[in-house]
């Protein structure tokens, strides 16, 4: 008795191999990053700024200086550091005022440069035209541009720089926690996966609890808040995110035919197929010959070019591969003849097209 005891207390439930948090699957409705967006000038630049014949960045110098009770026309200024920009940031859910965001500062005009440049006071905008943070501070480059004319030489791409904590939130995220129903939305659509993530949800809630937990289609699974988590949404969404699932995923194989990439998944099985698979070479050469005159003679030297042609076809390789061939003893066999990457991919997409191959085939 003592022995069982023993045992049944280091009992652990097994995770099985391929099971993955939730939150790494899903993500709740409602709460989601937003997009920001402004426009800017830089200035303190170098002498590398917008040049005269782009026009807005001295209209909104102009409006700017205006602003401050100098008036001034636009068509008159003639400065080389500064430079319009248009800057980027991301608002995360649930930011507050005064939570700092980083930010990217890309030139809009023909400024070639923006080393050492200082945003002006930036309003970021979100979607509805609301402003959410502002923007001000030294821009960060990680490039630069060393001597003139022909003989400069560019390090990295010195148009784009980055503002680490160059923008202030001014205005709350719109996110909302969810009061009664939760609604997960899948990374990656899948009616299996969607299938036991409800089903792990109800067996860790107990069953049943109010409504429950459903799958609504292949990307999204709605749960009902349990009374005892009426009033702890957040607590609620906590327990949810570290549950333990297994994802199902599709049988595919990513093919990169630029760079002779091939990523295969685990799941990929082979039907019995033979495959015979050789290479045709054919070299064209062509040499230039001089035809010179005998002495004294009415002709004239002339080039004369000698063609050759040369075909080599080599032996055919054989492969065979027994019923429920795993990708492993496709890649080992491939490599046993001898296989190069481009020769991979030719005799994966023949396999395909043979139907022998129990994957989807993605080029990208």
């Amino acid at each position: 008795m003592i022995s069982l005891l023993a045992l049944a207390a280091f009992w652990v439930e097994p995770v099985p191999a391929r099971a993955a948090r939730l939150k790494d699957l899903v993500a709740v409705e409602g709460v989601r990053e937003n997009q920001l967006l402004g426009y800017g000038l830089v200035v303190g630049l170098k002498g590398t700024g917008d040049r005269q014949q782009t026009l807005f960045p001295y209209q909104t110098l102009a409006n700017m200086l205006a602003r401050m009770g100098l008036t001034i026309s636009a068509t008159t200024i003639q400065v080389k550091n500064t430079a319009a920009v248009m800057v980027t940031s991301t608002l995360p859910p649930f930011a507050q005022p005064g939570l700092q965001l980083d930010t990217t500062i890309a030139s809009v005009g023909d400024a070639p440069n923006l080393q050492g440049g200082i945003l002006l006071l930036t309003s970021l905008r979100g979607a509805d035209g609301q402003v959410y943070a502002v923007a001000q501070g030294p821009v960060v480059t990680g490039g630069f541009v060393a001597g003139q004319g022909g003989t400069s030489q560019t390090v990295n791409h010195p148009t784009v720089g980055r503002g680490p904590g160059g923008a202030t939130v001014e205005r709350s995220a719109p996110s909302v926690i969810p009061k009664a129903i939760v609604h997960l939305q899948l990374r990656r659509a899948d009616f299996t996966t969607a299938s036991r993530i409800a089903e792990a949800i109800n067996r860790r809630f107990g069953e049943p609890f109010t409504s429950g937990a459903k799958p609504e289609n292949a990307g999204l699974v709605s749960v009902a808040i349990p009374k005892d988590y009426e009033n702890r949404a957040a607590e609620f969404l906590a327990e949810l995110e570290n549950l333990m699932v297994e994802a199902d995923r599709p049988a595919r194989v990513v093919v990169n035919e630029r760079t002779g990439t091939i990523v295969l998944g685990k799941d990929v099985r082979v039907s019995p197929v033979a495959i015979l698979h050789g290479n045709l070479s054919v070299e064209i050469q062509t040499t230039l010959e001089v035809s010179q005159p005998a002495p004294m003679s009415q002709g004239t030297t002339q080039v004369v070019p000698q063609t050759t042609v040369n075909a080599k076809e080599e032996k055919a390789r054989n492969v065979v591969l027994p019923q429920g061939a795993t990708v492993e003893e496709l890649v080992r066999a491939m490599a046993a003849i001898g296989s190069t990457p481009r020769d991979v991919i030719a005799i994966l997409q023949s396999l395909k097209a043979a139907g022998a191959l129990d994957a989807e085939l993605e080029v990208i």
